[in-house]
């Protein structure tokens, strides 16, 4: 497939006419078209279409369906349905109204090639280019951050049915890639009556020993076909196939090999107890989306999938207006009223997986907005967040971490009882500690702790032994005090957070953080993000950034559509209460 690079076709006289009179105040797609319509171009996806070969559809409308699709939350099929017979979507398309469109298959081959060559954040860092130019974004000023889980697109399986059907995706592609070989490997007959269809547990045996024979079976199978395929005779091209290896991973963490008394090899389930089990980052739990992870958050919170980052902008650059804590306690409350004018902009999306922690995608995410030159001034973030070596890195790129640091997790600091690490007067100079007791430390010893820089500081038992206040400072058994210290700045800049953070003044400039749970039940409303539409992390990667540029034309449509001067609505009781009071 060719391409030759250019902008969306001009808008036909016949086309323009009737959208004009169809939608006299106009509608999203066509204020899409007349204000953003040169961010589509086919210039950006160049590198992945050839120069020779049948000209395929331009990937900039493509990309532009793609947009109005998840700005409507549409399937492929509604939305190549909708280039048929929505005028204002053949309006934005530059299509004639008599063009009967392009069949929905063109959609995930357009998607599936984005993904192969990197090309899902092209439209997204366009519009946030557009914005730029515009001064609707920049750097320099406040935004923020926050993540939700993102619930994958496969179904949810216990062990006995991942054994099971990790053997029938093996048994599906290598039916399909080598017919012959499988034949000559495996009993054909006997496991199409296994393996025909799905695995599932609704119709597995109800007795327990029968259950743990079948998964026994599952086992055995597995083995069988992963000997086969690893076998010295066996084509190599075998064992490259993508569900052959996941069949041997799935082998691997949910069955053990040993020999039973007799000398027979016995495959029995693992226990997690006794043999143990692989950690949930690496754990598979489905043959068909290999990237999606089992995660929890609390108590109450399960779920299979994925994670994604959302930062906006929640206020003005730096450079346009002065900064004032009234002000920022003046747009936390403003937050909270649905009537808002400030336009946000979503500058970011990160999405990994979702046993990744958030403290590891800050610096991903400050790193992206440094890219595209929209590094913020202020960045509001909650607890998952920060750490300290973050927030040093962060200040010395020009960004203030607005957010809580972790506090002290020490027995004493739990117990609010005791001398907790902040009650000890730490000499940098004389490397030195020196306890409320009046000891002075006996020890100090710079180590490395999880790569981490860190110094130990430890006191002598004969000064912590008769000490009549050692029960309200340890519990160790050793009877003497140790401390861990991060690096003098480290160390200094956590104090002085935390001590901060306790102060109304914070909590007040703070608050502008939460608004951003508005930005994700958006986002839930509008585009669906929270359930993956596709399966693989690239894919479900590609569904974010293009919902998330879907969000960002609903709000830049909003902010076009919407009249200054227009008086907000009051409602009756309202309006009784302004007649009585006058």
């Amino acid at each position: 497939m060719s391409m030759r690079p250019k902008d969306l076709p001009p808008v036909p006289e016949q086309t323009a006419a009737v959208a004009r009179k169809a939608f006299s105040k106009g509608s999203l797609a066509i204020r899409v078209r007349d204000h953003l319509g040169g961010v589509f171009t086919d210039q950006p996806f160049a590198g992945a279409f050839g120069t020779r070969g049948a000209p395929g559809l331009s990937p900039g409308v493509l990309s532009l369906v793609t947009v109005l699709q998840f700005a409507e939350n549409l399937t492929d099929r509604q939305a190549a349905a909708m280039a048929v017979r929505a005028i204002d979507w053949k309006y934005a398309l530059g299509m004639e109204l008599a063009d009967t469109g392009f069949d929905h298959t063109v959609l995930p081959r357009f998607r599936a090639r984005l993904a192969e060559h990197g090309l899902e954040r092209a439209v997204f860092d366009r519009l946030l280019e557009h914005c730029k130019e515009a001064d609707l974004v920049a750097a320099g000023g406040k935004q923020r951050t926050d993540a939700t889980h993102v619930i994958s697109a496969v179904r949810d399986l216990n062990r006995t049915e991942l054994a099971g059907e990790s053997v029938r995706a093996a048994l599906e592609a290598l039916a399909s890639a080598a017919p012959s070989w499988l034949a000559d490997t495996i009993d054909v007959a006997e496991f199409a009556h296994r393996y025909g269809e799905r695995i599932n547990g609704w119709t597995m045996p109800s007795s327990r020993t029968r259950r743990e024979k079948l998964a026994h079976v599952f086992g055995q199978d597995a083995l069988t076909l992963c000997r086969a395929a690893y076998a010295p005779a066996a084509p190599p091209w075998i064992r490259d196939i993508e569900a052959v290896q996941t069949l041997r991973q799935v082998l691997v963490q949910t069955y053990c090999l040993h020999t039973d008394a007799r000398g027979r090899e016995v495959v029995r389930k693992r226990e997690a107890e006794t043999d143990g089990v692989p950690p949930g980052s690496i754990r598979l739990a489905s043959p068909y989306d290999t990237d999606a992870r089992w995660a929890a958050k609390g108590e109450d919170l399960f779920w299979y999938g994925y994670k994604i980052h959302l930062t906006e902008s929640c206020h003005a650059p730096a450079e346009a207006e002065a900064e004032a804590e009234a002000e920022a306690e003046a747009e936390a409350e403003a937050e909270a009223e649905a009537g808002t004018s400030v336009l946000r902009l979503i500058t970011d999306v990160h999405t990994t997986l979702a046993t990744i922690p958030d403290v590891k995608a800050t610096a991903p995410i400050q790193q992206n907005l440094a890219e595209r030159q929209v590094s913020p001034g202020e960045h509001y973030l909650d607890s998952g967040y920060p750490s300290a070596d973050l927030v040093v890195q962060a200040a010395g790129r020009g960004i203030s971490m607005v957010t809580p640091l972790l506090a002290d997790h020490s027995p004493q600091a739990k117990a609010a009882e005791g001398f907790a690490k902040s009650a000890f007067r730490i000499d940098w100079k004389a490397r030195q500690v020196r306890c409320p007791q009046g000891a002075t430390s006996a020890g100090w010893y710079p180590v490395t702790q999880h790569g981490r820089d860190a110094i130990v500081v430890e006191f002598a038992r004969a000064d912590c032994r008769p000490c009549p206040s050692r029960t309200k400072c340890t519990s160790s058994a050793r009877g003497a005090r140790m401390l861990t210290l991060r690096p003098r700045e480290l160390h200094e800049r956590t104090t002085a957070a935390r001590a901060e953070q306790d102060t109304d003044s914070w909590r007040t400039k703070y608050a502008l953080r939460a608004g951003i749970e508005g930005t994700v039940n958006q986002a839930l409303d509008v585009t669906g993000i929270r359930r993956a539409r596709y399966r693989g992390l690239p894919k479900v990667t590609l569904q974010h950034i293009y919902s998330a540029t879907a969000l960002n034309i609903v709000r830049l449509d909003a902010w076009w559509a919407t009249d200054p001067l227009r008086k907000p609505r009051t409602s009756r009781l309202e309006r009784l209460s302004h007649q009585l009071a006058g």
